[in-house]
């Protein structure tokens, strides 16, 4: 099944079910194939995690990931330290650029937004507290990835890599000895960040990363 293993059976049987949902909403058949497990092991355990919220049933009858995972992700991610630090400086990243800012960690093969503020424009990109996100595509991927992306300039940027119209420009927030610990994001439509993001917000994102690096000595 390609997924990680510990001694305890049953619950890598339902992680694997929470993971294949994650990706998008299944039926059961499409959950069989993605998972590899008998049809009655996977519905017995998609219809109890169902019971404790962890899985829902969309419209059309698919399971898809339920809502009590969110507030789990939510109190996770608030009491992770880094978010909770990272407040100041988020904000005055926000109210200095008028978009919204994320604050991203790399978890496996993706990377999860433990913080997040809105810009206060109607036409707006909103990434939720505890969504995972590509890697691949995006500047906060990048940065995660590979911490010599920025170069020289000390940000990444991106457009229309993750979504259409929509483009960011992150930087990496660093610890003491140099591991990038987190990526520090600014993203909203092209219309107003420009083709050229980073030209318009690579400083405050850079004085917002070394402000939440000073905020963690």
């Amino acid at each position: 099944m390609g997924h990680r293993v510990s001694d305890v059976g049953v619950l890598d049987k339902a992680v694997a079910v929470l993971d294949a949902v994650a990706a998008r909403p299944r039926t059961l058949a499409e959950l069989l194939t993605a998972t590899g497990l008998p049809r009655a092991t996977a519905h017995r355990l998609a219809v109890a995690l169902e019971v404790h919220g962890l899985v829902r049933r969309d419209p059309e009858g698919r399971f898809a990931l339920g809502l009590h995972l969110a507030a789990l992700g939510g109190a996770a991610a608030s009491a992770f330290p880094l978010a909770e630090l990272s407040g100041p400086a988020l904000e005055a990243l926000r109210d200095e650029t008028g978009e919204s800012v994320q604050l991203y960690v790399r978890d496996g093969d993706g990377r999860r937004c433990v913080a997040s503020l809105d810009s206060p424009n109607e036409l707006r990109t909103i990434v939720e507290v505890g969504s995972v996100l590509p890697l691949d595509r995006g500047s906060a991927g990048r940065v995660l990835v590979d911490p010599t992306a920025t170069g020289r300039r000390g940000w990444v940027e991106s457009v229309e890599e993750r979504e259409r119209g929509v483009a960011s420009v992150s930087a990496p927030v660093r610890s003491p000895d140099g591991a990038v610990l987190a990526a520090v994001s600014v993203s909203g439509p092209v219309g107003r960040t420009s083709r050229q993001p980073g030209k318009r917000y690579g400083d405050a994102v850079l004085a917002a990363a070394a402000a939440i690096e000073h905020a963690t000595r």
